[in-house]
């Protein structure tokens, strides 16, 4: 496994109102950020706030290309990106102690933060096609080109990795800074990732190791 220390592009916040990041996912223009009573968007571009939802938001985020994907407890709900309307719940698989959340090949993916587990399941069900195990606490799950990606956060350690879809097994990890956590996780499409920042308020993009051709 490769390991070297997150490279932290920017960091954005804190945000008005917002006393905890619990998830992060990123619609194509903005970055929506979960908050407990409320989903916000920013501008990654500026920084500014430019549309929040009334909508209960605990842990992760995803979207779909049309519709949020939002962890409320046990459940997760699926709402209209353009209207904020809630038009459907299913099961969450960790049954309360869901944290990241994410959409790719054609599903979503939900980590269960103390139990070290990576589930993914139907969008429209909730049944469960895959369970992956992992060494260290989940707090965050983005796919990108075919890869997992995981956010880990343990005491004052916290960490963004790439993992093998089928057996979890580590191939390259990236250590925060001492004392900076990851609470969501979620690819910009390209070169960066977007990691939650817990109850600092703030978001943060870490850069994206290249891609080997070895791979």
């Amino acid at each position: 496994m490769r390991r070297s220390t997150a490279e932290i592009v920017r960091e954005y916040g804190p945000f008005s109102g917002v006393a905890n990041v619990a998830g992060v996912t990123y619609d194509g223009q903005n970055v929506w950020l979960a908050a407990g009573d409320k989903l916000t968007a920013f501008d990654p571009a500026s920084g500014k706030t430019v549309r929040s939802i009334d909508v209960a938001a605990h842990a992760g985020t995803a979207f779909d290309g049309q519709h949020l994907f939002q962890i409320a407890e046990d459940r997760i709900q699926k709402i209209d990106a353009k209207t904020g309307r809630v038009l459907g719940t299913i099961p969450a698989p960790g049954g309360g102690g869901d944290s990241g959340l994410a959409w790719a090949e054609g599903a979503l993916w939900v980590g269960h933060n103390r139990e070290r587990k990576i589930y993914q399941i139907d969008a429209e069900t909730g049944a469960i096609h895959r369970t992956i195990a992992s060494n260290r606490f989940v707090s965050g799950v983005t796919g990108i080109d075919g890869e997992l990606w995981r956010g880990t956060w343990e005491g004052d350690e916290s960490a963004v990795g790439r993992v093998d879809p089928r057996t979890g097994e580590v191939h390259e990890t990236r250590e925060m800074p001492p004392g900076i956590g990851v609470s969501g996780l979620e690819s910009d499409g390209g070169d960066q990732f977007f990691c939650g920042g817990g109850r600092s308020g703030k978001v943060r993009t870490v850069r994206r190791p290249k891609r080997s051709s070895a791979r």
